[in-house]
C-alpha cells in the first residue's frame, strides 16, 4: 500500500512525524474491525485510543466544530458543555451508530478500575454513510466490532479501504481513512499534531491546488438535482500540547480549511465533524491553566490542522482501492497514473516538495 508521499509530493510546509499519521501523538492508537462479507456488506468500525489509562476517571480536553450538520454523533454537546472527552471515539457507518455506541460502552466498562455502580460515560461515535456499496439495513455491527477494533488497536495502524472507511466514497472515487501529522514548534518546544479522517464526502478532487477531478471529467457537481446524498467526513484530531477546549474548538475548525483545499464545499447533504482533543491535561478544569500555549502562538496549531487535513484526504484515496458490493454497485480506486501525469505537469518541483521548520 504506497501513500500519496510515497510519489514524491509533500504538500504543505511542516514537517511530519515518524510515522505521518495520528499515532505520533504520543500515547495514541488506533485500531480497526472490518466486515467485507458475501456479496453486500462492506463497513466497519475505527477507534480511536488517546492513550490514557482510566481515560473516564482522567479526562482530557476536547472540543467539537461542526461544518455542516447532516449527520449523527453521539456525545456532542456534552463535550460542547464541559470541554472534556472521556472514551475512546468509535466511527462507523450511519445506521450502526447506537449498536457501536453500546459496544463503546460495553468496552469502557471493562477498562476502567473501579466504577461506581451507578457511573454515567459520554460514549462518543461518528459517522459516514457507506449505503453505495454496503447493506446498512443488515444492522451486522455490534459489541464485538467494538472490540475487535480495541483489541487490534497499534500505532503503526492501516487506511484506506478498512474500518470504518472500508465501503465509503469520496469525490466519485473510492474514499477510507487517511491520517496525516504535523511536528510544531512554539517558544522552543516541540509538539505534535495528527489527524484521522473517514473520508465520503463529494466536491471537485483538488490536490495541491491543482484541480485533477474537473481535468479527469469527474465530480459530484454533475449530481446537482440528484436526490443521491453528498455524503459526510468525520475528522479526528488530536495533540499533545497544553492547550484548553476553547484553544482545541478554535483548532477543529480550521479543519474546514483542510477540506476546502481538496475541493469540498461541505455541500446540503454533508455531515462534516471534527472533534479535536489533546492528550496533555493542562486544559482541565482545575489544573494549571497558566501552562496552556497563549493564544498569540497557535497560529502555527491551525496551519498544522489544516495540513494534516488536507493529506489525509488525499491518503485515504491513493491507499484505496476498487471495491463493488451492493446490487453490485463499484467505487473506483482513483486513477492514480493519471493523477500524477496532471500532477508532475502543472506542478513545479520546489512546489511538490515544500518543507518548512516552520
Amino acid at each position: 500500500m504506497k501513500r500519496f508521499r510515497d510519489y514524491g509530493f509533500k504538500p504543505g510546509m511542516l514537517p511530519t512525524g515518524k510515522l505521518n499519521k495520528i499515532t505520533d501523538v504520543r500515547g495514541v492508537k488506533v485500531g480497526h474491525s472490518t466486515r467485507i462479507e458475501g456479496e453486500a456488506i462492506r463497513t466497519g468500525v475505527t477507534l480511536i485510543d488517546p492513550g490514557i489509562k482510566n481515560l473516564y476517571f482522567i479526562k482530557i480536553p476536547a472540543a467539537i466544530a461542526v461544518g455542516n450538520g447532516f449527520g449523527k454523533m453521539t456525545g456532542s454537546s456534552q463535550i460542547d458543555e464541559l470541554g472534556t472527552l472521556e472514551t475512546p471515539i468509535a466511527l462507523t457507518n450511519t445506521l450502526s451508530v447506537g449498536a457501536v455506541m453500546n459496544g463503546l460502552v460495553e468496552l469502557v466498562l471493562k477498562i476502567n478500575e473501579n466504577l461506581e455502580p451507578n457511573s454515567t460515560f459520554n460514549a462518543v461515535v461518528g459517522e459516514t454513510s457507506d449505503g453505495i456499496i454496503n447493506d446498512m439495513h443488515r444492522l451486522v455491527l455490534g459489541s464485538a466490532d467494538v472490540d475487535m477494533a480495541y483489541k487490534n488497536r497499534k500505532k503503526d495502524f492501516e487506511i484506506g479501504c478498512v474500518g470504518a472507511g472500508t465501503g465509503t466514497c469520496a469525490f466519485a472515487w473510492k474514499g477510507g481513512i487517511g491520517s496525516a501529522s504535523r511536528i510544531v514548534r512554539v517558544n522552543k518546544k516541540k509538539y505534535t499534531v495528527g489527524a484521522l479522517l473517514q473520508t465520503n464526502f463529494g466536491g471537485a478532487l483538488t490536490i495541491m491546488g491543482v484541480p485533477v477531478g474537473v481535468m479527469l471529467g469527474k465530480t459530484s457537481f454533475d449530481r446537482f438535482l440528484s436526490p443521491q446524498g453528498d455524503g459526510s467526513c468525520m475528522m479526528i484530531i488530536a495533540t499533545d500540547a497544553p492547550l484548553s477546549s476553547r484553544q482545541l474548538g478554535r483548532m477543529a475548525r480550521r479543519a474546514a480549511l483542510g477540506l476546502a483545499r481538496t475541493g469540498s464545499v461541505m455541500a446540503h447533504g454533508s455531515g462534516d465533524y471534527a472533534i479535536a482533543f489533546s492528550t496533555d491535561r493542562s486544559g482541565v478544569e482545575g489544573k494549571d491553566f497558566g501552562a496552556c500555549i497563549s493564544d498569540k502562538n497557535l497560529t502555527p496549531f491551525f496551519l498544522a490542522v489544516v495540513e494534516t487535513v488536507e493529506e489525509s484526504v488525499y491518503d485515504s484515496m491513493f491507499a484505496a482501492k476498487t471495491l463493488a458490493g451492493r446490487n453490485g454497485n463499484k467505487l473506483e480506486q482513483l486513477p492514480i497514473e493519471k493523477v500524477l501525469k496532471i500532477l508532475k505537469k502543472h506542478l513545479p518541483a520546489k512546489a511538490a516538495s515544500a518543507r518548512s521548520s516552520c
